[in-house]
């Protein structure tokens, strides 16, 4: 193999290495620490690493009204019942690097999918190129459906949730798959470096 053909190689390794790198994360600290897994199957309840309610949050059956408490909203502010449906439908899907399926998402994979289906907005495939497609927003600014991303392990952008309320946001965890979670948790809220709408 010529010195070229070597080097050649070598920059289109690294490309792809970049390219797939949208989602993942090195782990820095310890991650809030979720209950019960073992007893979750996706779309059953809502699964969540908040402080106070970490593991299964089962609620009354009704939706909006179990979002809402969980949210620590009136029901009245939930403003799109398919945003809560589609999550609550990918709840508990195992995180897989690349993946966009119900055997395996990545984060990227799941904004993709959520912004495509709920709100027919198309997204670039990695987290990094997620973050340079929307209007950014201060934190106070944020709305349901806006976008959050966090820097975990380096200075590149590398995970994306979906924001709802009061800090709480969807995301496809690397530890724990889908599940929602608290901007203002520590783990999260240390590595949050950006935010903004879908233009």
């Amino acid at each position: 193999m010529s010195y070229l053909q070597k080097n050649s190689f070598t920059l289109y390794a690294l490309l792809i290495i970049c390219l797939l790198s949208g989602c993942l994360s090195k782990k820095r600290g310890a991650a809030p620490v979720l209950r019960n897994s073992k007893q979750f199957k996706h779309g059953s309840t809502i699964l969540t690493d908040i402080s106070g309610t970490a593991g299964l949050y089962t609620g009354t059956g009704n939706l909006l009204a179990d979002y809402a408490d969980l949210l620590e909203v009136n029901v009245n502010e939930l403003n799109n019942e398919y945003l809560y449906t589609f999550i609550t439908d990918w709840m508990g899907t195992p995180y897989a690097y690349g993946g966009t399926t119900k055997k395996g998402i990545d984060c990227s994979g799941f904004a993709g999918l959520l912004m495509s289906e709920v709100y027919g907005k198309v997204l670039p495939r990695s987290s990094e190129e997620q973050a340079g497609a929307v209007k950014r927003k201060y934190e106070k600014q944020l709305k349901e459906g806006d976008l959050v991303f966090f820097s975990f392990g380096s200075a590149r952008i590398n995970h994306v949730g979906i924001y709802l309320h009061n800090g709480r946001f969807a995301h496809a965890s690397t530890s724990k798959g889908v599940i929602i979670s608290n901007l203002k948790d520590t783990w999260y809220y240390k590595a949050f470096k950006r935010a903004g709408s879908v233009r």
